[in-house]
Formats: structure tokens, sequence, C-alpha cells
């Protein structure tokens, strides 16, 4: 392996540690690279200290010393075979060695006889510097160090308390965040800054006294990335969100979503539907509610994440809602989180009559989100949809803001016989290919309507993107939501955690859709509802406004 260091000096260097030579405004500087085990990366580091000399120097000067130090971990081309690169610049600062303590070096090394070292060939000085001592000018020496110490206030005890200094705990908490940023983000250039010299910004300018201004740190690190979906998860949060995707969460009830009845410009956030039986039930909160303030904070330009931060929290711990209810005023209600058993799946079978004579069954799939539950929920909601003999069916998609990844590459098997579902590439291009090949498929033949809003996004549009560019099904409804990127969960050492964009996707077309979303092939009469029920009274009742025609449901992708 071959690298350059940064002052200019070149090395190669084999898994043993080696030091090159080089110049930083004519003080001497060293580079380390390093190639090795995993196992070694801790005693790596603190032989790196030790060579850099970091315990020496000031408290100031020891934590850029310090923060020069840097151990990075890169997988190979198995998952199981894992390397650490170690580049390690050390320098001493111009600040360090300028004034009193860079005068201090050449009489010390005239007084104690200390060989100079450069590049691993020892030099030492002339014999003047023998003449030096037996003319007495040792005593001069001497007088002017002592003078020296004085004026800069240099004592052993000084020395002594630079000794001890460490990195605290909070510090390899932030350094934790700045790591896994380091090696997971998506964006290479870390929206056009150097993240290595955040790294050593941020350890000498940021607060961290305690665990609140760390935590503020590591979002004000995240902000920087200009990214709003990579975001800073606090003990409470990150468990509440994890237990979300196993299919259990601490709120009121609710699914909500955007009020899509003038076709997209409103930003009222109603209830789509309430969990039965649940807190929102049981206060009387039913579909098309519109839900004006979360404690307080006005929804007008809220985002569904937000909303249903606000929503969840603590078991037992209240939340109020102002409502404006139909054909009523406002109305306050408090209302008492407690754990929900969310149950991703809602499926009906549609009959549409005409004169007493059933004509058709329709298969309606209601899929609220992707948690580890929906994938099952959803082959179970087909199969019975069939023992009924659905002739089509309709997967409503609206307003499901995504969720597991896998979980929809795990639904779109269930409609697809073959075809690409989804690529997924970072800043170096396509990484990975997710295809269908048939044995997870259950219905490809049968016509297939999806349903979509601009509250559909993430993992939905996985979704949406794959029937659709496959020619497998019809999108009816409005724009998506446009969230092209995939992130990551990961666990910090305390608990909190960070939502991490991995990666980007596009669909079998190569389309990125990222802030631009899924064009539906046919718009959707606003007046659709989101309840199954009500649903199914749409597609046989021609004299409603919210009738679809079954010539709609039945055509075939162009």
């Amino acid at each position: 392996m071959a690298a350059t260091p940064l002052a200019g000096a070149a090395a190669n260097c084999s898994a043993s540690l080696r030091s090159v030579p080089s110049s930083f405004y004519g003080i001497p500087s060293f580079h380390f690279l390093a190639v090795g085990p995993e196992s070694a990366a801790s005693g790596l580091k603190r032989k790196l200290l030790r060579t850099a000399g970091c315990s020496r120097l000031s408290q100031k000067d020891s934590i850029h010393c310090h923060s020069l130090i840097e151990v990075e971990s890169s997988v190979g081309a198995t998952e199981d075979e894992t390397h650490i690169t170690a580049f390690v610049l050390v320098r001493h600062t111009l600040k360090t060695l300028q004034g009193c303590r860079a005068l201090l070096l050449l009489p010390l090394k005239l007084l104690l006889d200390i060989p100079f070292s450069f590049g691993g060939s020892e030099h030492h000085l002339f014999s003047w510097q023998l003449n030096l001592k037996r003319k007495g000018f040792a005593f001069i020496i001497g007088s002017t160090i002592i003078a020296l110490l004085i004026t800069c206030g240099v004592t052993p005890s000084s020395y002594t308390s630079s000794q001890t200094w460490a990195l605290t705990e909070e510090n390899l908490l932030f350094l934790e965040a700045w790591r896994t940023i380091d090696r997971a983000y998506v964006d290479k250039t870390f929206n056009g800054q150097s993240w290595f010299r955040y790294r050593e910004e941020a350890l000498r300018r940021e607060p961290m006294n305690n665990r609140k201004q760390t935590y503020a740190a590591i979002q004000r690190m995240l902000a920087t990335l200009d990214d709003p979906f990579t975001r800073f998860l606090e003990p409470e949060k990150f468990k509440s969100l994890r237990s979300g995707t196993t299919g259990a969460i601490t709120g009121v009830g609710l699914e909500v979503g955007f009020d899509m009845s003038d076709y997209g410009s409103s930003t009222n956030l109603v209830v789509v539907a309430p969990v039965a039986g649940g807190p929102a039930e049981r206060a009387g909160i039913v579909p098309g509610d519109v839900i004006l303030a979360i404690d307080g904070a006005d929804t007008q330009g809220m985002g569904l994440y937000d909303a249903a931060q606000r929503l969840q929290g603590p078991e037992s711990s209240e939340v109020e809602l102002t409502l404006h209810c139909k054909g009523s005023s406002q109305r306050r209600v408090i209302l008492q989180r407690e754990k929900i058993t969310i149950n991703p799946v809602i499926w009906r079978l549609c009959e549409i009559t005409a004169d007493n004579i059933k004509l058709m069954k329709i298969g309606y799939i209601r899929l609220t989100t992707f948690n580890q539950n929906s994938a099952r929920a959803v082959k179970d909601a087909i199969e019975h949809l069939r023992e009924d003999r659905a002739m089509a069916y309709i997967l409503d998609i609206r307003n499901n803001n995504g969720g597991l990844f896998p979980a929809g590459i795990e639904i779109a098997k269930m409609w697809l016989k073959d075809g690409v579902i989804v690529y997924i590439a970072d800043s170096a291009g396509i990484r990975d290919i997710y295809e269908a090949d048939g044995n997870e498929a259950i219905v490809t033949k049968e016509p297939l309507v999806v349903l979509v809003n601009r509250g559909t996004a993430s993992a939905s549009e996985i979704l949406a993107g794959a029937l659709k560019d496959n020619r497998r099904a019809v999108i009816l409804g409005d724009r998506t939501f446009g969230k092209g990127k995939i992130q990551s969960v990961f666990e910090l050492s305390d608990g909190s955690g960070l939502a991490v964009t991995v990666a980007r996707y596009e669909t079998p077309a190569h389309i990125n859709i990222d802030k631009v979303g899924i064009l539906p092939d046919y718009e959707l009469p606003p007046s659709i509802p989101m309840d199954a029920d009500s649903f199914c009274k749409c597609l046989a009742d021609s004299s409603l406004p919210c009738y679809i025609s079954s010539s709609m449901l039945l055509s075939r992708p162009y």
C-alpha cells in the first residue's frame, strides 16, 4: 500500500509501523501509516500517542495532538474480513514550538548531549558543543533556561497536570457519533466540508461538560450535512423508533396524514383512522378530523415524521390535541399514551353489484407501514382474498411513510414474477440490485391498482416504483413524497442512536425520485376515503362522488 503524506513526503508502508520525516514550517513532523488486524487498533493508537508525545504537551496542545489521531475501520470484499487502516498525522504545531518553548529545545540538547534523529540516522552535534561546555558557557545557558522558565511560567506542576489529561467520556461519545457518520454516510464529501477538520475544531470549540451539551454538539454536527433524514435520537426516542419497527409503539393510537381534498395544496394534518380500542377512538376521534395543534404546536407545515414523534411518548404520559371535527367547532382533547400494537394491514373483499347481481369481487388491501409484521400480514390478506375468488386487487399505500426497507422488497416480490425491484447506489455508483425471481410470487397476473398520495414515502415509493416500472400495476392518486434515500439506524454506547442516510435508490427505470416523487398514471378523485368499508362503498355506488369505475380498476398499465 502506498500513501502520500499531507506535508509532501511519500512513504511505502507495510503492516509494521514506520515513520517518515518531513517538515512543516521548518519544524520536524512525522507521518505514520499502518495496516493490521482490527484487534491491534487500540494498541496501535496507544503506541502512536506515546510516539507523538501527546502526554508531554500542555492540555490545550494535547487536545490538538490527540484530535489528530484517527483510527478508521474499513470492510473488505467480504463482511468478515475487517482491516484497520490507521492514518496518523502527528505534529507539534507552530504555536507550540514558537516563543519560549522553542528556545528551550536547543539549550537542552546542548547540555544533555541528546542526539538529533532524522529518518533513522543519528547525527551528534559537532565538537564545538564540547568546547562550549569546557569554556563555561554551560553556566550562561543554564541561567538563560532558568530565566525563560520563570518568564514563560513553565513549572514542573504544569507538566504534571498536562500528563494526566485524557479524552473525557463525553468526548468519546461525540467521537463515536462522528466515526459512525464518517463510515456510513452516503455523501463522502459531507456536504462539501472537511469532515476530519470539523472533528478537530469541534473537540476544541464545542462545550462537552455533560451529556446534554454532548447531545447538542452531535446535533450541530449533523446539521452541517443539511440532510433532514440523518438525525440524532436521544435514548427514549431511539427506543421508541425501534419498538415501532417491531409492531408496537407507545402513543395514542392514531394514523395521520395530509388532507387531499384540494388535490394536495392543503397542509392540514387529518386523522386517517384511529386504532381500534385505542385512546383516540375511545375519545371519539374519527377519520377526517383535522388536528390543528399537538401540545400547543401548530400543525400547519408540520411533517408526518414530526407529528408522529409528538404523538408518541412514554407510557401513561399525556398529550393535548386541538381538533376541528366535522360539523362542529374546535375542541381540545387530552389523551393518555399507552402501548399500541400496530396491525399494518387492513383488508376487505369489495363486491360490486348491479340490480342485485354480483358483477365483480375486488380485494382491497390497505398497508399503513412497513414493520416486521407487514410482509406476513400482506401475504395472509392476499391468500384470504384468493380463497374468496377476488378478480382484481387494490393496494392502498396512501399516507404510508415507509419503514423497514426489507419489508418493502418482500412485498414487491409477492406481485412480481421477475424483474428488478430497486437499484441501491452510493457515491461510487450502483452498489446493489434487488430482483424478483418468482419464488415468493403469489399474484402475478390479476389486475392490480396502487393508490398513492404525497404522504407515500420511502419504502412505499420503492414498492410503487417497482410495480410501475415493471408494468405490473396502474398507479392512481397524486405525486408521492420523493424520499429517495435509505437510512440505517445505529445505536451508540449510551443507548442513544443515529439514523444515517447510507444510500440512495433508483427505480427499475433508473429514476432517482429524491425530492421529485413518483408520478401516478391517473389522478384519483379527491374524495376517496381511506377506511376500508367506505372505500368499498365508493366502488359499488356510481352516484357517489368518490366512485371509481370498474374499467379503470381492470385496466392494464400502458
